[in-house]
């Protein structure tokens, strides 16, 4: 096959693939009429869930990241007997059907450990539950970013510190973090979106109850299980131009997901 057919040919799947996902969301967007999204988005319960989802994202991403930064630094850094089987088991959150988590979080709960935990935090059915269960899948992603920021990272810089008698910590944070700024903006952003569009853990451990639990995603399921396509299609789309924004920020951060 000729250089130019072959470069052709990927290109034209390339462009299919493309088309195709903008068939999708365009075939969305223009489902129902801007003042039938507009008397949607102004709903109580759906304010609800949109300023729930913006705070319960936003602690998830943020426990995501302090846990990242350790874990992503340890896997780049050191070498240790097992660490290939701590790698594998680091994306296991990434590989697990959805509602296996929310079982998994859900069961743990119950057990004497879970039961000791949510006597001081109660986690089951609460607000407090929706952030782990976006946590518990939204670190996975994070953790996955921050080692791959570290592992580009050059350690002569930190190297050089040890030498001049830093610690292992201060090179870490005034050397290691500054430089690797960009990519923990992305593993925030990156676990920020993931957890906006979480979904089977949240409705399994958390629940979907109205003006308590309910996040957009939980609303989409809510709208759709009454008929209400039209409600369900305009949280869509809010959930579709957030995360566009989230994915215009991570690659003005230089970061590839």
């Amino acid at each position: 096959m000729p250089a130019r057919l072959f470069w052709l040919s990927l290109a034209f799947i390339v462009s299919a693939y493309l088309l195709f996902w903008l068939l999708l969301i365009g075939a969305t967007a223009l489902y129902s009429t801007p003042q039938a999204w507009l008397d949607t988005l102004l709903k109580p319960e759906i304010r609800y869930a949109t300023g729930l989802s913006l705070i319960t994202c936003t602690a998830a991403a943020a426990f995501a990241l302090l846990v990242a930064v350790p874990i992503g630094y340890l896997m780049a850094r050191r070498q240790f007997p097992g660490k290939s089987l701590v790698d594998a088991a680091l994306d296991i959150p990434i590989v697990l059907p959805p509602m296996v988590i929310g079982l998994c979080l859900l069961i743990f709960f119950q057990t004497l450990i879970g039961k000791a935990i949510e006597s001081v935090i109660p986690f089951t059915y609460t607000v407090a539950g929706v952030i782990l269960a976006q946590f518990v899948v939204a670190a996975a992603f994070a953790i996955r970013t921050v080692r791959g920021t570290f592992d580009h990272l050059s350690p002569r810089p930190e190297d050089v510190a040890l030498t001049l008698g830093a610690t292992r910590f201060q090179a870490l944070w005034h050397i290691a973090l500054p430089s690797a700024r960009r990519g923990l903006v992305a593993a925030f952003c990156i676990a920020w979106a993931r957890s906006l569009g979480e979904f089977g853990p949240i409705l399994v451990f958390a629940g979907a109850t109205r003006n308590r639990t309910e996040v957009l995603p939980t609303t989409v399921w809510l709208e759709l299980s009454v008929g209400n396509l039209e409600s369900a299609v305009a949280v869509s789309l809010v959930m579709i131009l957030i995360a566009v924004a989230v994915l215009l920020v991570v690659r003005a951060s230089g970061e590839r997901v």
